[in-house]
Order: C-alpha cells, then structure tokens, then sequence
C-alpha cells in the first residue's frame, strides 16, 4: 500500500492521539486539507481567522506541546 506524504502526516497524527487540529488553510498545505477532508470522520479540523490564531487555539486546548 502506497500513502502520499499527506496520509502519512494524518496517519501520523491519528497514531498520536490528536483528533482535533487548528489551521489556516493556504497554496503549500492543500494536499494536507484534501486528506483532512478524507479523513473527516477521524479528526476535526478547525479553521482559524489567521495562522497565529490557530497556535493560540491549539495552545488553549493543550493540543500544542513545545
């Protein structure tokens, strides 16, 4: 089975825990919003005015672990 670097990225992230992410959807992260979508039944994805408020979000929710 062949995965794209997107599913691997999910995947990934399923394989950690994480059922919920924040993002600023934009050109270099479209392939990642396509298997987002894909996956949607798995992980929700939030969409946020603007990138620095997607680290606040996930910062809020304990999701961003530095």
């Amino acid at each position: 089975m062949k995965l794209t670097g997107s599913q691997i990225i999910v995947e990934c992230l399923l394989e950690q825990g994480v059922d919920t992410v924040f993002g600023y959807p934009g050109g270099a992260v479209l392939n990642i919003y396509n298997t987002l979508y894909q996956y949607s039944g798995r992980i929700r994805h939030i969409i946020t005015a603007h990138e620095q408020g997607a680290a606040h979000a996930a910062d809020g929710t304990g999701g961003c672990q530095y």
